[in-house]
């Protein structure tokens, strides 16, 4: 069986139309579903446009030169003709792409996809009526692959609206416009699948899932309730030939609509920054934590300086909600940090080492502040002290050299694991270090085989390591169950 795909492109997406639910009901609206959106449709097709692009990139290979005899009087034609036609380094071919998008301001300002537009060398919107505009980049976001155009227009441009009101229900009816297989302004209906979905595309997955027919072409068009209102922005559909089978997914207004504001104030996203690393705690994580349940996120990493250090937050710490809202896995932390504006105090509940704590975090900005991690690599089998697998040795400076592993780390290095082992199974690989066990430092082999001495003995199943990976890798707690 082949594997789902998941396909973003200039032509994998359309738009859709849902119901906004506790209104009073569209007259084209029956208790069977719309029975007609065609005056909606009208009214909402002028502010949909065409979004066509232009990309030079080098032509790749060359032509092959037919052999003639030596001395032929074809020779020097030939040779002339080839290298004149010849795709070389400095020769390029024009690739072109579809998408949709929608006027969101009567000025000029259109919403799309960042990848419709991405590398482009020339953007082109053409509208309903058939008028072409050339169209600049505002700005871009990648994370949630929204990008802001702007286009000069001797009248002012129809627009549509992102949904203020509440969010729509699964089964509210949703309507498309959009660029299908670049055939032009198209509608489709259906109805709201599912929502909240996290596709894996990025950090703040949270898409309306639809069934109203999304194709190659469709990407960047809006989602539009039955009031009229813009409730997502088409993304991606999973499928096997790229063509709709009923699992498309938009981005919704929530995050649209904040992000494109963003990018006509600023020309770029201003999101929140705690300066940390999170992962999600697993039973076994939260077993050798000491929690009653896996709930919350494991703090793995505190970026110097940054605002979580300042405020006095550490590696260990589990984060269970943030100003007034229970977290309970990591998008829940991600997307709601993003949206707090940068400078804005936040409140963090934490459980450190079992005691409930609250701790105020001034939230910095993520697009001027993202870095990279610490290091470490390589390894060869000696005899040395082994434990779930793990030949474990000093962090001397040879060592550190050998993984590139910085001056900041400290602990006990991996010099290898046995194939098959509980380490093994757990993705610890060789140059790994770790810094601590169940949140107490650990210097050297003996220490830590003394602790875990004292954690059998103490009757503990799981003991929990932080582990710095090499090579400019990150860190991450492991649980491991204790033998």
């Amino acid at each position: 069986m082949r594997s789902k795909v998941i396909c973003f492109a200039f032509a994998f997406l359309m738009g859709g139309f849902l119901a906004v639910s506790g209104g009073p009901a569209a007259a084209h609206e029956t208790e069977h579903g719309p029975r007609s959106v065609a005056d909606l449709a009208e009214r909402l097709m002028p502010a949909v446009v065409n979004i066509s692009t232009r990309s030079l990139v080098e032509a790749k290979g060359r032509i092959p030169i037919p052999k003639v005899p030596e001395g032929s009087p074809f020779e020097e034609f030939f040779e002339d003709f080839f290298d004149k036609n010849q795709p070389s380094g400095e020769r390029q071919r024009a690739v072109q792409s579809l998408g949709s998008g929608f006027v969101v301001d009567a000025s000029g300002l259109i919403v799309t996809n960042n990848h419709v537009i991405s590398g482009a060398d020339r953007i082109t919107a053409t509208f309903a009526d058939g008028m072409e505009l050339d169209a600049e980049v505002v700005g871009r976001d990648t994370k949630t692959d929204l990008a802001l155009l702007k286009v000069e227009a001797a009248e002012p441009l129809t627009t549509v609206d992102f949904a203020t009101e509440k969010e729509v229900r699964v089964g509210d009816w949703v309507m498309a416009i959009g660029n299908p297989f670049g055939l032009g302004g198209s509608v489709s209906i259906g109805i709201v699948s599912a929502r909240n979905r996290d596709i894996n595309t990025g950090p703040y997955d949270s898409f309306i899932q639809t069934d109203a027919s999304i194709n190659r072409g469709n990407s960047g068009g809006p989602l539009f309730d039955m009031h009229g209102n813009v409730v997502g922005v088409n993304t991606a559909i999973i499928s096997q030939s790229g063509a709709s089978i009923g699992l498309g997914f938009a981005i919704p207004s929530s995050i649209a609509g904040k992000v494109v504001d963003q990018l006509q104030t600023y020309g770029e996203t201003r999101r929140g920054w705690l300066g940390i690393r999170i992962q999600q705690i697993s039973d076994d994580l939260a077993e050798g934590l000491g929690l009653g349940e896996a709930s919350g996120v494991l703090v793995s990493w505190v970026n110097e300086d940054g605002p979580a250090e300042v405020a006095g937050l550490k590696p260990g710490d589990v984060i269970v909600g943030y100003n007034g809202q229970a977290i309970k896995e990591v998008r829940d932390l991600t997307r709601s940090v993003a949206d707090t504006a940068v400078g804005e105090t936040a409140k963090v509940e934490i459980l450190r080492k079992g005691e409930a704590m609250e701790i105020l975090v001034v939230v910095g900005h993520l697009e001027t502040s993202e870095i990279d991690l610490p290091t470490s690599s390589d390894s060869q089998q000696k005899e040395l002290p082994e434990l779930f697998g793990m030949h474990i040795t000093k962090l001397t400076p040879a060592e550190r050299k050998k993984h590139n592993l910085g001056d900041s780390v400290e602990g006990v290095v991996i010099h290898a694991v046995r194939p098959g082992s509980s380490a093994d199974a757990r993705g610890i690989k060789e140059g790994m270090v770790i810094v601590e066990m169940d949140q107490t430092i650990v210097s050297t082999p003996q220490d830590l085989i003394d602790k875990l001495d004292l954690k059998r003995e103490q009757g503990k199943k799981t003991v929990v390591f932080l582990m710095a990976t090499p090579d400019g890798g990150e860190f991450t707690f492991v649980p491991m169950k204790i033998e």
